[in-house]
């Protein structure tokens, strides 16, 4: 990926992968990590799901979410899942959205990431 290449990366889950629920926070952590460090950006990140809790207070990547954000990416979160966990008051990075605004952003999108 090249920075802001029209890639859509998608995070359905409070982590990355199955298993232990604190390394699935490492593990996405150093994954954002990297993309900033390699300047591999996205042009959007998707929250939905259980991964809406990544972009609110609490967060242990919040820092490296707003580094990305500022770095020109664009991060969306699904209103009715934060609605769902009672976090629309607490996002520290990003905007909310709605369905159709994601399922836009997949279509338009030449790449589609899940994590």
């Amino acid at each position: 990926m090249k920075k802001n290449e029209n890639t859509l990366i998608q995070v359905n889950q409070f982590g990355m992968g199955q298993g232990n629920d604190e390394l699935g926070l490492k593990l996405i952590g150093n994954y954002f990590k990297i993309l900033v460090e390699d300047n591999h950006l996205p042009r959007f990140i998707a929250f939905y799901n259980s991964g809406v809790k990544i972009i609110c207070k609490g967060s242990p990547i919040i820092e490296v979410l707003k580094t990305i954000e500022s770095m020109g990416v664009k991060l969306l979160a699904c209103k009715t899942c934060l609605d769902f966990y009672e976090l629309t008051d607490k996002i520290e990075v990003g905007v909310a959205g709605t369905m159709h605004d994601i399922v836009l952003l997949q279509a338009n999108a030449d790449k589609v990431i899940t994590l």
